[in-house]
């Protein structure tokens, strides 16, 4: 099979690889669509260890089982791979699973590949109404899910009067903001430095969007649940600062692990800061229906881009050349 292989700093190689062989409770899954994340870009540029070249990355995707029982079926496949044993997968926090494994870590090979091996209780069963392009953002959306979950936990179920702010206007930000928005929330910023890609937001339904330096951005102390999906010094400091009195700031940003925060101001005014990683199995299948029945609106903002040309897509990522929030690699099969 093809396979865009991470194979140096900066390098991705498309070449040839060895086709998959599931074990006894996988299936083959011949990947249709397969979304680039940010963490792909980290692994990319060489700052993370966890993801050593040579390396398949890609962990957001979607296809249809190969073989088997459940042959031709559509699917989206949630990349965290648990133990199912352990106090923290018997609770229900599989995403906390000491033993957790995940799709483009080794020993699992990622998904910018025709073919991809997971286990059955991985996949979910796409309607088929639904565009597997589409599909295949349950896996970042499902991210802002999650943190959306913890932090209307903290704020109150009812997130009607809640006035909520996301950082970043990336997928993980625009997913968290749906996420918001689909569970109840209806004052909703989201801030974005580069002017591209807000003018790419600026029609998609349940937020606004502004620059940090806009008149329209949150003014210091008056947003009741941040969301910061970049996870640098300065959008920490930015939550920090616009956090109201015994607000919530939400972290799934992954972007440095150093600054930011001003832990005065968060003890003095007993602002909660959550850090959110990834998603439960149940937070996962929740996203996917939501994608199913429509609550996450159309999902348009989506590019797509051939995976034989996911060097090119990367490069302009790095260089804030593309505006909508997720590119999407299609492998060109040649069967």
């Amino acid at each position: 099979m093809k396979a865009l292989v991470y194979t140096d700093i900066a390098q991705l190689t498309y070449q040839d690889r060895p086709l998959p062989t599931p074990n006894a409770d996988e299936h083959l899954v011949r990947i249709e669509a397969s979304g680039i994340c940010g963490s792909d870009m980290h692994a990319f540029l060489g700052h993370d260890e966890r993801r050593p070249a040579p390396l398949t990355l890609g962990h957001e995707a979607a296809g249809v089982v190969v073989g088997g029982p459940m042959d031709g079926r559509r699917v989206t496949l949630n990349p965290l791979v648990t133990c199912l044993s352990c106090d923290d997968c018997n609770a229900g926090r599989e995403n906390l699973c000491t033993n957790r494994q995940i799709i483009s870590m080794l020993p699992r090979e990622g998904a910018f590949a025709e073919y991809v091996c997971v286990p059955e209780r991985n996949l979910v069963t796409v309607p088929d109404h639904v565009d597997l392009e589409k599909a295949a953002l349950a896996e970042p959306i499902a991210c802002g899910w999650h943190a959306a979950r913890l932090t209307r936990a903290v704020v109150g179920s009812d997130l009607t009067d809640t006035r909520c702010a996301v950082i970043g206007g990336g997928a993980i930000g625009v997913g968290a903001a749906l996420a918001l928005a689909a569970q109840g929330a209806r004052d909703i910023t989201v801030i974005e430095p580069n002017e591209l890609r807000r003018a790419r937001l600026a029609d998609v339904a349940g937020f606004e969007v502004c620059a940090p330096d806009e008149p329209a951005a949150p003014e210091a102390g008056s947003v009741d649940l941040v969301i910061d999906g970049v996870g640098y010094a300065a959008t920490r400091a930015a939550a920090c600062m616009m956090a109201r009195p015994g607000g919530v700031i939400g972290h799934i940003g992954l972007g440095s692990g150093e600054g930011g925060l001003d832990v005065r101001r968060m003890t003095l005014q007993e602002i909660t800061f959550i850090g959110t990683y990834t998603y439960t199995a149940q937070d996962f299948r929740d996203t996917a229906e939501a994608i199913f029945d429509g609550r996450l609106g159309p999902l348009d903002w989506i590019e797509t881009r051939p995976l034989a040309r996911g060097q090119s897509a990367f490069n302009d990522i790095r260089n804030g050349k593309v505006a909508s929030p997720k590119i999407v690699l299609i492998p060109e099969h040649a069967d």
